[in-house]
Formats: C-alpha cells, structure tokens, sequence
C-alpha cells in the first residue's frame, strides 16, 4: 500500500511538472510506453475509487470525489504524450496509429467527459457524479474495444 502511494505521487509529480511540454520527449520508445501506462494506471485507479461511490460500497463524501474526480481529470490529459510515433507496443494496437483521427477523437470524448465528472463532483450531487461516471465509463470502454489488446 505504502508502494502504490510513493508510486502514485511520483507519477502525479512527475506528471504535473511535464504540463507545459506540448510534446513528452522521451529518451526512448519504452519510456513512453511506460509513461503512458503509468498515467493510464493511475487514472483507472482513481476512477476506481469513484466507482465504489457510484456502487454504494463507500459513502459518497464530496470532497474524495472532487480530488478523485481531479486526478482523473489530470490523467487523462497526460496519457496521451505517451503514444507518439515509433512508441508502438504496450497493450497499444497497431490501429492507435494507422486510425490516428478516430483516436484523437476517443482522446477529446474521453477529456470532455472527465471534466464533466469533474463539474459534477463539485455539485455535490451524486445523481449527477453518477451519470457523469457512466459517461467516462462509456468512453473508456469505447477505445479499450478498437485501440486495446484483450
């Protein structure tokens, strides 16, 4: 547990000081691999925790959704650094690359949509977190079907 949170700040850390870049340059192709899956693997976790809420396993407390939702948020805004020419591989398909516009299009539905979970956590209404969940989920489901390895 105390792994997975040292890992998870740095990742975050990392991640947050890299804004500015338009373009992640990366020393070599498996670094971005790795980054990408980091910033994928954080995000999931955090819309884990969202989705204990949404399920009723956790009781809904507004502020871990927002700074879940945020991070989530964040995530999804960063990932996509990683997927650069020449850094085939991963759970990637080759497809990410050959059908470049329909997954840019997955990127801007999926970063609308977690801000839109975002918007609804600081609502403090959790009808609204959990349409606004289903929504992320829907997109995230969407590309793992054409852009993921099963």
């Amino acid at each position: 547990m105390k792994f997975q949170l040292i890992r998870v700040a740095t990742i975050v850390a990392f991640s947050v000081a890299s804004l500015p870049a338009a373009n992640a340059q990366f020393a070599k192709p498996e670094d971005a691999v790795k980054y990408r899956q980091s910033a994928l693997f954080v995000m999931g976790n955090h819309f884990g925790r969202i989705n204990a809420v949404v399920k009723g396993d956790v009781p809904f407390n507004k502020e871990e959704v927002i700074k879940n939702a945020t991070l989530v948020n964040t995530m999804a805004s960063l990932a996509w650094q990683g997927f650069g020419p020449g850094t085939e591989g991963g759970r990637a398909l080759p497809n990410i690359w050959t059908e470049a516009p329909k997954y840019k299009s997955y990127q801007d539905k999926l970063q609308a949509s977690t801000a839109a979970m975002l918007v609804a956590a600081q609502s403090g209404d959790l009808e609204n977190v959990k349409k606004a969940f289903a929504a992320v989920g829907g997109n995230c489901k969407a590309c793992h079907d054409d852009f993921r390895k099963k």
